[in-house]
């Protein structure tokens, strides 16, 4: 089992990665950099919270550990 905060640093660095993605597909559909970084902060926050709790739910789960 990895530790939290191993699970807490792949969160961000995973996130900011979708987020930066997130941000540029935004306003190149939009082409209006404050709403696309607003859809990208709510995006950075949300998805963050649920990509940790889903990383230490899998902790859980014994399947495909040696």
């Amino acid at each position: 089992m990895e530790s939290k905060v191993r699970s807490a640093v792949k969160t961000i660095s995973w996130r900011l990665t979708g987020t930066l993605c997130t941000f540029l597909i935004s306003w190149a559909i939009l082409g209006d950099i404050a709403t696309s970084s607003a859809i990208a902060l709510i995006q950075l926050t949300f998805n963050t919270i649920v990509f940790y709790f889903h990383e230490r739910l899998w902790n859980l789960i014994k399947w495909g550990k040696e």
